[in-house]
């Protein structure tokens, strides 16, 4: 393996944390109960590591039409600055800095000048930085929270590099793959005993939900280096007067109980922003955001800083950010109920990702808010987030129209639930479902029954898509050749072909064979209206009693979208 991680690497480890938090963002918020019992743990870490993976892969678009692939250390840097501007919540603003202080290792030359070292070696030394950084960056660190599971995988990685020295013979580097596993052993061995750390964990009966959290962004770690991942951490419940045995696995009811679980009073606001600002100056507004409230971080560098507290005085933090610097990116979260915008909020509205500038006039006409995905380039939460707010609407329905974009929308989905938005989330796998979800939405019946005859018209359209291939590979449909028109249908390939109609009429066989009233056409943006009339002809001659629509898509990533309902 490479003495050190490479960029390539780095962008596995960024994408596979996305999924792992992706994966168990829910269960990683039910058990949120400290500092707050806000339950948004999961998210706010799906959303910084979000921001960190889009940075990675500029950085890698970037490098697209050069000769190079992008250096280790450009990449690394993007990660850490990814997760700091795009930082939520406090778990969130911890996470930065630990990626911070591993960037500040693994970027730098080694200890001989050279710009690479031993795997383990360095691995190692990054952890030690990113727990000490972390550490400095909370005022009031507190021991039973993802603070103690970082310092744990530092002191493992450490423990394991020191391990192999003594039994080199040969003088040989610290393994990577090994350094990595026992980093993951050892902050697995922290996040079980954080209950026997902190009262409350204890009471409720979880581990730590930040801990929780670093310990999958730590698996992608060990996945990204050994290929391989490590064995989930299970849903953990405990009795209250067991900290110290055995957890067992939680049941339904684990989730309800460490919702209801009490908060502790405490400020009223949490209170984000980022700041330009020397270290002196911030030195300042450590001291004096640490008297307004609690729960303060402060991580960052370079003049460059984020800002997360919890204050009963919003304003009097914005203004001692102010004083110290430029704040900008300023994010005020009321911890309770957001009752005078719930109350603007008397409509219900649809919000649906389309995959071309056609289908977005059409959606929109039909009522929709849309968010644009544009070939190469899916939304982030943070514009599915911002998507909802614009719709200004009590009850939204959430249409991703990507399987792709399940865990991006499930996150923006519980972001704007926080902010008082009633979401339900329809699992639309192609752009033709949310269409068909989309022309039986009646915003004047119930919000539940409508959500259901939205879910149940999308679940009854089957969807494909007609691409070319870039490359000879292995499909379903046997081997390909570059240039041959792919037939996809439900995301699989099932018919491999020369020309687009000729393919196109093979996949609509397949798909008419099991029935169906309704055939969507949605062409892209430089088919012809030639092949919409081939297909029609196609499927009247053949199908008497299915209709046909066709619809302009304009930009989209492939040249025909086909639904069958």
């Amino acid at each position: 393996m490479p003495q050190t991680l490479d960029a390539a690497e780095v962008r596995n480890w960024c994408s596979l944390a996305l999924e792992a938090l992706g994966r168990e963002r829910e269960e990683i918020d039910a058990i949120n109960v400290y500092p707050v019992a806000d339950g948004d743990t999961g998210t706010n870490l799906y959303l910084t590591v979000e921001s960190a993976a889009r940075a990675v892969e500029a950085v890698f678009a970037a490098h697209e039409t050069g000769p190079t692939v992008p250096a280790a250390a450009d990449a690394v840097r993007a990660m850490a600055h990814g997760a700091l501007i795009g930082v939520k919540g406090n778990s969130g603003t911890i996470l930065a800095q630990l990626l911070r202080g591993m960037a500040e290792v693994l970027a730098a030359p080694a200890a001989d000048g050279s710009p690479t070292g031993p795997a383990g070696d360095r691995i190692a030394a990054a952890l030690r930085r990113a727990a000490g950084l972390a550490r400095a960056a909370v005022v009031h660190p507190v021991e039973g929270t993802m603070l103690s599971v970082a310092s744990a995988a530092a002191e493992a990685a450490e423990a394991a590099v020191a391990e192999q020295g003594r039994r080199a013979r040969d003088g040989a580097p610290g393994d990577g793959a090994a350094t990595v596993r026992a980093a993951y052993a050892g902050a697995r061995a922290a996040l079980d005993a954080t209950p026997d750390q902190l009262a409350v964990l204890a009471r409720a009966g979880v581990v730590d939900a930040g801990g929780r959290g670093l310990l999958a962004v730590l698996g992608a770690l060990v996945q990204s280096v050994t290929g391989e991942a490590p064995a989930a951490f299970p849903v953990r419940k405990r009795r209250p007067e067991d900290h110290a045995g055995p957890a067992a696995p939680a049941g339904p009811d684990a989730v309800t109980e460490v919702l209801s679980c009490p908060a502790d009073d405490g400020p009223s606001f949490e209170v984000i922003y980022l700041l330009e600002a020397d270290d002196c100056a911030v030195a300042r507004l450590r001291d004096r955001l640490d008297r307004l409230g609690d729960s303060l971080v402060i991580g960052g560098g370079d003049g460059l800083w984020n800002v997360h507290v919890h204050v009963d005085d919003a304003g009097a933090a914005v203004e001692a950010g102010v004083e110290a610097g430029r704040p900008y990116r300023i994010r005020i979260s009321h911890f309770g109920a957001a009752a005078a915008e719930r109350s603007a909020r008397t409509q219900r509205a649809v919000v649906a990702v389309v995959p071309g500038e056609g289908l977005a006039v059409l959606c929109a006409d039909a009522g929709a808010t849309t968010v644009l995905a544009r070939p190469g380039e899916p939304p982030a939460s943070g514009e599915l987030v911002e998507a909802i707010r614009r719709a200004h609407a009590r009850e939204v329905v959430l249409l991703p129209n990507d399987t792709g974009l399940h865990h991006t929308a499930a996150a923006a989905a519980e972001q704007a639930r926080a902010d008082g938005v009633r979401v339900a989330l329809i699992p639309t796998r192609a752009a033709v479902q949310g269409l068909a979800a989309l022309a039986v939405h009646q915003p004047d019946r119930r919000f539940d029954e409508d959500v259901v005859a939205m879910t149940t018209a999308a679940g009854a359209t089957r969807y494909a898509e007609l691409a070319v291939a870039e490359r000879q590979s292995w499909t379903m449909a046997g081997i390909c050749q570059a240039g041959d028109v792919l037939g996809l249908i439900d995301g699989d390939v099932a018919v491999i072909g020369t020309g687009l109609a000729a393919t196109a009429e093979a996949v609509l066989s397949r798909m008419l064979a099991a029935g169906g009233e309704l055939v969507t056409l949605v062409l892209g943006e430089d088919v012809p209206d030639a092949l919409a009339d081939r297909l029609e002809e196609y499927v009247r001659d053949g199908y008497l009693a299915v209709d046909t629509v066709v619809y302009r898509g304009g930009r989209q990533s492939v040249p025909l979208l086909v639904g069958v309902e």
